[in-house]
C-alpha cells in the first residue's frame, strides 16, 4: 500500500474541502494518504509532524496554488518549513520521484515553488478535473504504469550492423577472454640463448577495453591475489581488443596462466566498474551542489527588490 502525504497552504475554506475531498478519494483507491485535517491532533508537535510525514512517506503530493508557491519560495510558515524539508530531501537523496506537484490553481509558472521549476506535475485545475488525470495519479503512486515488454529485433534488420541499443548493451557487458589467436602465436627462436624456447600467445577479448582496464589488468598480472610458482610477471601487455603473453608457452597457458588470466580480467573488470562508479557519484554531487547553490541564489535573489 502507498504512503502518501499531502503538503498544501492554508488557503479558504473551499480550498481545505478541496483538498480533503483529492484525499478521500485517494484513501478510496487504496492509498495511505497523511493529511493534516485528518492526523494532526491537539497537542502535536508541527514541525515533527511535517518531519515524520514527508520522510516517511513513499511519494510527497505538493498541492500548487500562487499562494503555496509565494509562502514556499519566501519560507514562510508551515509550507516553508515543509519547502526546507523537501529541497533538503531533493538534494541529499536526488530521490525526484517521491515529489509530484499538482496543481490545483494557476499555472506552471505561477503555482510551482522554485525548488520543483522543470518537474512533470498533474494538472487538477479545472473545477470538474478529467478523470484520466486522477487515474494517471492513482496509477503512478501504485507503481503500476507499465509498456509493453520489448520485442525482438525485426527479421529484415538481421543483416545490419548492431543498433545503438546492442551497441550499449555490449558497452556494459563486463570484459572476457574468448580464447587464443592460434594464428597469430609466434615460433621460439629455440638458438640455445636464454628464454629461446618461448614465444608469444595472444588472447581476443569480447571487445576493445578502455586505456584504464588495460592498466588495471596488468597491474593485477604483475602482483596477482593467487597464482603458481611458473607465474611470469611482467610479460603481459595489452593492445586493442587482445591480450598478449610475450614469453611463455602454450603448455604454459594450459598448466598455470589460464586461471590467472581469468582472475585478473575479473579483477579488472570489477576495478573499473568501482572507479566509474565513484567518478559517476563525484559528478552527481557535484551537479547536485551547483543546483542548490543556484536555487539559493534564486530565493534570495526574489527577496530583494529594487
Amino acid at each position: 500500500m502507498p504512503k502518501v502525504f499531502i503538503s498544501y497552504s492554508w488557503e479558504d475554506e473551499a480550498h481545505k474541502l478541496w483538498v480533503k475531498s483529492l484525499t478521500d478519494r485517494l484513501i478510496e483507491n487504496g492509498i495511505d494518504a497523511t493529511l493534516d485535517q485528518y492526523d494532526l491532533t491537539l497537542g502535536d508537535r508541527l514541525p515533527a509532524f511535517m518531519e515524520q510525514s514527508i520522510t516517511m512517506a513513499d511519494y510527497v503530493l505538493i498541492i500548487c496554488t500562487p499562494t503555496y508557491k509565494k509562502k514556499a519560495d519566501n519560507r514562510k510558515g508551515g509550507v516553508g518549513y515543509e519547502g526546507h524539508i523537501i529541497s533538503e530531501e531533493l538534494f541529499a537523496k536526488g530521490n525526484e520521484r517521491k515529489f509530484i506537484p499538482i496543481i490545483r490553481k494557476g499555472s506552471v509558472i505561477t503555482a510551482l515553488p522554485t525548488y520543483l521549476s522543470g518537474k512533470l506535475g498533474i494538472d487538477l485545475s479545472e473545477a470538474d478535473y478529467d478523470e484520466n488525470s486522477f487515474k494517471d495519479l492513482v496509477t503512478t503512486l501504485w507503481g503500476a504504469k507499465s509498456k509493453p515488454a520489448l520485442g525482438m529485433k525485426p527479421a529484415y534488420l538481421t543483416n545490419f550492423a548492431s543498433s545503438k541499443t546492442d551497441v550499449k548493451e555490449t558497452e556494459n557487458e563486463a570484459i572476457s577472454i574468448l580464447g587464443i589467436i592460434t594464428d597469430r602465436v609466434t615460433i621460439p627462436r629455440m638458438d640455445g640463448t636464454r628464454g629461446s624456447a618461448l614465444y608469444s600467445i595472444p588472447f581476443k577479448l569480447s571487445k576493445r577495453p578502455s586505456r584504464l582496464w588495460g592498466q588495471l589488468f596488468i597491474a593485477s598480472w604483475n602482483r596477482p591475489p593467487s597464482f603458481s610458482t611458473m607465474h611470469r610477471p611482467g610479460i603481459a601487455s595489452v593492445y586493442g581488443d587482445e591480450i598478449v603473453l610475450n614469453g611463455t608457452t602454450i603448455e604454459e597457458v594450459r598448466d598455470y596462466h589460464r586461471d590467472t588470466l581469468k582472475l585478473c580480467v575479473d579483477i579488472a573488470n570489477q576495478k573499473e566498474a568501482q572507479i566509474l562508479e565513484q567518478e559517476r557519484l563525484k559528478k552527481e554531487q557535484e551537479e547536485l551542489k551547483k543546483q542548490k547553490h543556484y536555487i539559493n541564489v534564486q530565493n534570495i535573489a526574489d527577496g530583494i527588490k529594487f
